[in-house]
Formats: C-alpha cells, structure tokens, sequence
C-alpha cells in the first residue's frame, strides 16, 4: 500500500529546503512555514501583500545556485540556518535581518540576471507557484523511473515537493487529477500537475546544471512531474500515512 516517505518544506521561496517528520495542515492552506518568504528582484514591485508569479523572484530556475541551500527554521525564535556547500552557515531573522541573507546569497545570482533585492513575507498568501494554496505530492517511483531513463542517480531534491509517497506505479498520480485522494486523516482535492522549470535541472547537492529533466519528461510528451493538491480539512501528516484514491 502506498505510504507517506518524506515530508518537506521550503521557508523562503527557491532559498533551502527543510525535510520534517510530522506537519499539522490545516484546510485550503500551504504548510506551515512552506514558501511564508520569498527574495524579490531588483525589477520586481512586490511587497507580499497579494500573491505574484514566480517571475517576481529570484530562483533557482534563473539561479542554479540557489538550489544547493538546505535550510532549518526555529520557530520559537522565528530563526533560520541556511547552509551551502561552498559558504559558511548564516543564521538569521528572517523578519528583520533579510539584508543579511541577500548578502550571503549575492555571489549565488548570475552577473547576467537581476540582482537579489528584498526579502518580503506573504500576508495574504503563501508565495507558491499557483495562485491557490497548493501543496505538491510527489512520487518516488515516478522519480526512480525517470531517473533510471536517464541513466542517472538523481536526487529527489530536484523536485522541490512537499508531500512524497512510496509504493504508487509509476507516474499513477497523474491519473487523479480531478480525483480526491487521503493521506492519513486528511482529504486532498487533485487540481492538476506540476509543470516544472530550469530550477530541475540544477544539482542540488552543488547548484549546478547537469541532468536534462526537462528534456527526459518531453520524451513522455509532457514537462510535468507531481501534482498540486488543495486539503479539504484539518488534520495532521506523519511519515508512514497510508494513501487512499477515495473517487
């Protein structure tokens, strides 16, 4: 029976990942603390009060740098670490201290794209890539298979997805798009798959392209990996939260 493997969130928009063993979720909204922050651009004019595009932001689809940041946020002290393989750690707030993470990241923005400005925080609505609270439910067989078409040891950190579910056939989540499926004690309404971007392409471990999984998921005549999923209720996800198709 399909199971709940990993669960991840991502604090800031496209800068690190947090990998987390239980998460309460609440109806129609994003994980808690999942994309709350986002780092504008220079030529953006966002400041968090409505949701933007993606386009608004610096990211990892534009810098592959950005990719290789793991993260940890303490939120008793509202407090992240960010970690990468080429810098010293930088703890900071993220509330008050968002020069300083712009600063850490400078090096990380290609000279030939617009320059990190500002870190906001969402007041309205977590800054996703949908309009809509969207969570991400990802398979890793679907991931295993794509991986073992390229003939290459992909990570699944590449994906950037919240929610990741062992034991599926390969690429079955995207047959239930416009289905419900439960994962544990909460319901997921499937609104539609996730067409991904660059950011994929870059390592996660390094920051630096090399594996074409754009040009892998074409050969499937798509560019889509996972879906984006709406919870219908309140409840709480811990690791080994066995799926259900319910229609």
């Amino acid at each position: 029976m399909a199971y709940l493997s990993e669960i991840w969130r991502y604090p800031i928009k496209s800068h690190g990942r947090e990998s987390i063993s239980e998460v309460r979720v609440r109806s129609r909204e994003t994980l808690p603390y999942d994309r709350v922050w986002a780092v504008l651009h220079e030529n953006s004019t966002a400041d968090g009060s409505k949701w933007v595009a993606c386009h608004n932001f610096s990211r990892g689809a534009k810098a592959p740098g950005l990719m290789a940041i793991s993260a940890n946020f303490d939120q008793a002290t509202n407090t992240l670490k960010m970690s990468h393989p080429n810098k010293n750690d930088l703890i900071f707030c993220p509330d008050t201290e968002g020069n300083k993470l712009i600063e850490w990241t400078k090096d990380l923005i290609p000279s030939d794209r617009s320059g990190s400005a500002k870190l906001i925080r969402a007041q309205a609505s977590a800054m996703t890539d949908t309009d809509y609270p969207s969570i991400t439910i990802c398979s890793s067989t679907s991931h295993d298979a794509l991986a073992a078409e390229m003939g290459l040891d992909l990570s699944k950190v590449r994906w950037r997805g919240n929610l990741w579910i062992d034991d599926l056939k390969p690429w079955e989540e995207m047959e239930w798009v416009g289905k419900i499926v439960q994962i544990g004690n909460i319901q997921f309404d499937i609104v539609e798959p996730v067409q991904r971007c660059m950011a994929t392409t870059a390592n996660p471990e390094t920051g630096v392209r090399d594996a074409d999984t754009l040009g892998a998921l074409q050969a499937h005549g798509h560019q889509n990996f996972s879906v984006y999923a709406v919870a219908k209720n309140n409840g709480t996800l811990s690791l080994g939260d066995k799926l259900t198709l319910i229609d």
